[in-house]
């Protein structure tokens, strides 16, 4: 599992999230899924009941707006991004404009590295309350969350070992 999080560099009262993982498929087939916002219910836990709410078809581009709903320990959570950033094949970026966080910000960005694509996921973000309920139980869901995404990427595409070189590129 390659999951971390950290105490946020920009909020002494957020953290930072992130991923990584080198699938063999091309960049533009592993964009071009996530690109379609319905495959987070594929990649999200089962337990979570997650759902889009949006009705497709979903164009993706800077000012999207993505509605879902979740339960988050059995409370119903509603959820509404927006694409503050989208420069396909290489990046997007979609931010919580409401829900459960302060703020999220979850920049995905799809590097070419031997032959194959690696995804990253950052994710900056905040909650109230944060001091008591980061330690009680978010840091666990989103690792939780985050695990099982990685999970469900390596059965939708074929993973390889991440070389030295990209992991120093991307500190």
């Amino acid at each position: 599992m390659n999951v971390s999080i950290i105490r946020s560099p920009r909020d002494p009262r957020g953290y930072r999230l992130s991923t990584e993982l080198l699938v063999a498929e091309p960049r533009e087939q592993v964009f071009e899924f996530f690109a379609d916002a319905f495959q987070l219910e594929t990649i999200t836990p089962p337990w979570l009941h997650f759902s889009v709410q949006t009705p497709a078809p979903i164009e993706m581009h800077p000012g999207t707006l993505i509605d879902y709903q979740l339960r988050l320990h059995g409370l119903p959570v509603r959820w509404r991004s927006e694409i503050s950033q989208w420069d396909p094949p290489t990046r997007f970026v979609d931010r919580q404009v409401k829900g459960p966080y302060r703020y999220w910000h979850h920049l995905h960005t799809f590097d070419e590295v031997d032959g194959g694509t690696l995804v990253r996921d950052v994710v900056h973000y905040a909650m109230p309350f944060g001091f008591i309920m980061h330690p009680l139980m978010v840091r666990r869901d989103l690792t939780r969350i985050f695990a099982f995404r990685q999970k469900m990427m390596r059965d939708i595409f074929t993973p390889r070992p991440i070389p030295a070189s990209a992991t120093a590129a991307a500190s």
